[in-house]
């Protein structure tokens, strides 16, 4: 990426800031509904313990967009991982914090990740944090998280499949704003990002909550070369 065009890039993500900042509200709100909302998450377990297994004992581990930290912060504690957990909604951290004492967590925006001091880390789980994102700013986020991982570092990923850009939908009594990709464009997306996708999968998902439509959640396991 040229500096000219991570300058434009960043700036993407400057506009959207006030949105995100409602896309944080929404979450505040939610907090403790959001899961009973969703209380089967096969896919995202199955991920965390990919994840979870196939790092060195003790690995320094980011969530990111941890939300309630359930269950992807508590899997990965429990596998005797270092989690660093972030997100930007306030009402999210606080179950997070209660949830997994034994994990680190700090309000943020996706924005700021590189200028943070977080440091480099051996793995990052990024579930459902992305689609929050306009579509311009997620070849950036996955950018900025291949700079903060170490060679071989892992990823996995999540993201709803659906051909959608920064669209406003109902969510447990809510609104907020997502974005998706078709799987062969979220593939190329994340390759572009310098990534290797060394399997991926999906899986239908019905949420608990009538306002919030079935959906099929496409999974990643990447790898930094």
């Amino acid at each position: 990426m040229s500096s000219t065009d991570a300058h434009g890039a960043y700036e993407a993500f400057d506009r959207s800031r006030i949105d995100r900042e409602g896309q944080a509200e929404a979450f505040d709100a939610i907090g403790e509904r959001y899961d009973e909302a969703f209380p089967h998450k096969e896919g995202q377990l199955a991920a965390g313990r990919w994840l979870a297994e196939r790092l060195p004992p003790g690995s320094r581990v980011l969530d990111l967009g941890c939300g309630t930290g359930l269950p992807t912060a508590r899997q990965l504690t429990d596998a005797g991982h270092r989690v660093v957990g972030v997100d930007i909604s306030v009402g999210m951290l606080r179950v997070a914090a209660r949830e997994v004492p034994d994990a680190e967590f700090h309000r943020l925006d996706i924005a700021d990740l590189e200028g943070a001091g977080l440091g480099v880390f051996d793995g990052v789980a990024a579930f459902f944090s992305l689609l929050m994102l306009p579509r311009e700013e997620i070849p950036v986020a996955l950018r900025m998280v291949h700079g903060m991982l170490r060679p071989g570092g892992l990823l996995a990923l999540s993201m709803v499949e659906a051909d959608v850009d920064d669209v406003s939908i109902p969510f447990l009594g809510n609104h907020i704003r997502v974005s998706g990709y078709l799987r062969d464009e979220l593939r190329e997306t994340v390759r572009n990002a310098g990534f290797e996708v060394d399997g991926e999968d999906a899986y239908t998902f019905a949420p608990a909550s009538s306002d919030v439509q079935p959906e099929i959640q496409l999974f990643m396991n990447c790898r930094r070369p």
